[in-house]
Parts: structure tokens; sequence; C-alpha cells
């Protein structure tokens, strides 16, 4: 292994992470994408953690943060997609965490409200299903959208 293509790829991941928030496995997917092998991998996520291109509590409540604020996404499927980026569960925790629960319940309620305008039901028990359908299939806890459609 030549000490050349380590400060390549290490710049290349460095100016990669500088651009928007990274986890382990996003940077280790691009290097691999680069040619470097497993060992040079290892060795170059090591200094990236250590410099704090790469920090995973950051990157998982930046993940978190936005995907609720722009997707409207609830916690459950906030949560799925940062543990199939291996991130740990402490750290989704921790990030879940960070979203505010009074903006939690007035997002869902906005959404249930304007879903509701478009959705065609004969009855409002068939009504509420679909919403809560809806609501389950954008990652929101059934107990939550229960509360919500009060």
């Amino acid at each position: 292994m030549s000490n050349s293509k380590y400060n390549l790829l290490f710049g290349k991941a460095a100016a990669y992470c500088s651009l928007s928030e990274h986890c382990i496995s996003e940077v280790t997917e691009k290097l691999q994408r680069w040619d470097a092998d497993n060992q040079l991998t290892t060795e170059i996520i090591e200094h990236l953690i250590s410099e704090k291109y790469i920090d995973e509590q950051r990157f998982a409540n930046a993940y978190a943060r936005d995907k609720f604020r722009f997707n409207k996404w609830g916690k459950i499927k906030i949560r799925m997609l940062l543990q199939q980026k291996n991130i740990d569960n402490e750290t989704v925790n921790n990030a879940l965490d960070c979203i505010n629960t009074e903006d939690y319940q007035n997002v869902l309620r906005q959404l249930l409200n304007a879903k509701s305008k478009s959705v065609k039901s004969s009855s409002e028990y068939e009504k509420r299903a679909k919403l809560t359908r809806f609501a389950c299939g954008r990652g929101f806890e059934l107990s939550e959208i229960e509360k919500a459609l009060k």
C-alpha cells in the first residue's frame, strides 16, 4: 500500500465528509467504490473519526432532524433507516430524543388534516382506517396517531 494512495483517498473522503454529514457505513461504501482495500478503509475511517470529519451522533441527529422537518417522517421510519446505516441503538435513541414532542404532534396533525381532505370513504370508520394506514406508512407510532385523530 503506497502512502500516496492513502493520502489521495483520505483527501477525497475528507472532502466528501466536508460537504455534508455522513456515517461510517456511507464513507466505507464510498471508499470501497474508490478501490480501497479493507485495511486501508479501516485506517482512513479511524483517521476521519479522530479528525472529527465523521461523528455518528452528529450524523444521526442531523439525519433525524432533517427527515422529520423536510420529509415529515415519523420516528419509526427514521429509526429503521438509521439502523440500516448501522448506527447503534443508543445513538439512534439520542437522535430521536432531539425531536421536539410538540412539533412532532403538530406535524402529525397537519399531515392527517391535509390527507383527510383527499380521502374517499363511505364511513367515518373507513376514513380513520385509511388515515391511520397513511400515518403508519410515514413512520408514526400508533399511539401518536390515535391521539392526533381524537
